[in-house]
């Protein structure tokens, strides 16, 4: 679901975007505002990158984010009337992000293009706010910081640019002060003297405060996230979503969380705990150190086996794109370490190309580095989907450990 300027202008709740509600809008005969921009025609493929487009984007982007409608003729700014832009192909598509990327500096990621209609078609291109402005156009040896002023687009004076830039350090040192708090409150009480346990933590970058989730959504988010967590890494390893309670998530501090349910002397090394926070962040923290081996021994508590690491890495990042999708964020900053405080140093193993015996190809670690990344979190599944291999190996690289056992995403072609 999602809230646009479409629906806002209508007065209505969030939710997918549909061509009755283009309809509606331009019924009603809305106006082109900060957010909201009507083009009667797609811009040509060729050369798109020398149109408007990236003018356009860019101060979209410069004014907290906002939408195109492609396919709507105006009058005086306000939408009179629907205008058939035909078909948007997939290389027209390409070309459009392209130019968002390519042509504007620092780049504009995340772009939503929704194809409405089918007599008469339109395109809708939704482009997030950015915490990453000024954004850029340049002309050859020229430069400028375009910004929508009402219905219109204006460039940025020196003192505008000198505060945007000044916002994008204060937001980068506030989300690294939300990270460290997101990471801290999920390892704290961690019997980590004991057993070795993996801390990993998800926080939008711009966190788009809604309603609070209901129960029944936290259920839901829970369940939908279990099918895409066995996509990504397989019943090979323990996945910390299937030891918790996702049927019955409990309240905690403007959050839902899905308590442990690994209990008892026969089950506990499995233990976990997950919470989904009503600004769409997510923690996972799972022991990961002392668990049972086949032959029903069990490892030491700083002993770590790295599919447990790539199954915990696989639920984290389903987990936070289904939480994306259900709280209309985009852009998260995502960490993950492992937190070891007992004696000797912390090993990571990894099984033999046959996947059988424990090659002992680990390094031993004296600290492990907590592993940062941004990722969009709701990129083409493929996309995505090697985000999540990438993020996987970086994480087992540290222990000395060349690849990923479990997480094993299709080539981008399209082939096996």
């Amino acid at each position: 679901m999602s809230f646009t300027p479409l629906h806002r202008a209508l007065g209505l709740p969030p939710s997918s975007l549909t061509d009755e509600i283009l309809d509606a809008a331009v019924a009603v005969g809305a106006v082109e505002t900060d957010d909201l921009d009507w083009k009667s025609e797609l811009p040509p493929i060729k050369n798109l990158s020398q149109t408007d487009v990236p003018k356009d984007i860019a101060a979209m982007a410069n004014s907290g984010g906002g939408m195109i409608v492609y396919g709507v003729k105006e009058d005086q700014k306000a939408a009179i009337s629907r205008v058939d832009v035909g078909e948007l192909t997939e290389v027209h598509e390409r070309a459009y992000r392209s130019a968002a990327v390519t042509a504007i500096s620092p780049p504009v990621f995340g772009l939503q293009i929704e194809r409405l209609g089918s007599d008469t078609r339109a395109v809708a291109v939704t482009i997030p706010a950015s915490v990453d402005g000024p954004h850029l156009i340049y002309k050859n040896d020229l430069f400028g910081a375009p910004v929508r002023n009402d219905a219109d687009t204006a460039w940025m004076k020196e003192r505008q640019v000198e505060a945007m830039y000044r916002a994008r350090f204060e937001e980068r040192r506030h989300a690294a002060e939300a990270l460290d708090a997101l990471y801290a409150e999920a390892a704290a009480g961690r019997d980590s003297g004991k057993r070795s346990w993996l801390i990993a933590v998800a926080h939008p970058r711009i966190p788009r405060f809604r309603d609070r989730l209901t129960r029944e959504k936290a259920r839901e988010i829970m369940t939908n996230t279990v099918g895409l967590a066995l996509t990504y890494a397989g019943h090979g390893g323990i996945h910390p979503l299937e030891n918790v309670d996702r049927d019955n998530p409990r309240p905690g501090l403007r959050r839902w969380v899905a308590v442990n349910t690994a209990t008892g002397e026969r089950s506990v090394w499995r233990e976990a705990w997950i919470s989904i926070h009503h600004d769409g962040s997510v923690t996972v923290a799972a022991a990961v150190g002392g668990h049972r081996t086949r032959s029903g021994d069990y490892f030491e508590g700083w002993q770590v086996e790295s599919a447990a690491i790539e199954c915990a890495i696989a639920d984290l990042m389903a987990l936070m794109r289904t939480t994306a999708e259900a709280t209309d964020n985009n852009e998260y900053d995502l960490r993950l370490g492992i937190e070891w405080a007992g004696e000797g140093p912390l090993m990571i193993l990894t099984k033999d190309n046959m996947g059988f015996a424990y090659d002992g190809v680990s390094v031993p670690l004296h600290r492990y580095t907590p592993v940062e990344i941004s990722v969009n979190a709701v990129k083409p599944p493929l996309d995505f989907f090697w985000r999540v291999h990438e993020f996987a190996q970086d994480c087992v690289n540290q222990g000395g450990i060349s690849n990923v056992q479990m997480i094993h995403p299709p080539a981008r072609d399209g082939s096996a």
